[in-house]
């Protein structure tokens, strides 16, 4: 299949609404200006571009679990602040989707329930051997 050459005019009209889409993107979806891992709690802590913050278990996430304080601790933010990234474990989260409660792909949260982990069909979880028990979700203290 032949690809259709973009003309001159054609490109800068689209580099245009993808540079506008970026704007209004940068406007209305959150965006992350600092992350760390807080190892009393187990949580990872995001804080907004708005003065918002959110944390969340870390062993909740995809490519997370099992990952030592120091490897945790190691998260960075992306430059435009839309993903979290911990270059040692090959892991990225995108900020949003955590806002939403998405702490992994499809097949990640097929497996959870909304308070912990579920089992998975035949006792085994995408992460861990079937003979792991899923972790207790850590609260902060009031």
């Amino acid at each position: 299949m032949a690809r259709r050459r973009l003309t001159d005019e054609e490109f800068d009209r689209q580099y245009a609404a993808a540079v506008e889409a970026s704007r209004i993107e940068r406007l209305t979806k959150p965006h992350a200006v600092a992350a760390r891992y807080d190892a009393a709690t187990g949580l990872i802590e995001i804080e907004l571009q708005n003065g918002c913050r959110f944390a969340f278990p870390a062993e909740y996430a995809q490519g997370l679990r099992g990952a030592t304080h120091e490897q945790l601790a190691a998260v960075e933010v992306d430059p435009d602040g839309y993903s979290l990234h911990w270059e040692e474990l090959d892991a990225d989260l995108t900020v949003w989707p955590l806002l939403e409660g998405r702490f992994g792909g499809d097949r990640w949260m097929e497996q959870w329930d909304g308070s912990g982990w579920a089992a998975h069909p035949g006792g085994a979880r995408v992460d861990e051997p079937a003979a792991a028990e899923p972790p207790a979700p850590r609260r902060r203290a009031s």
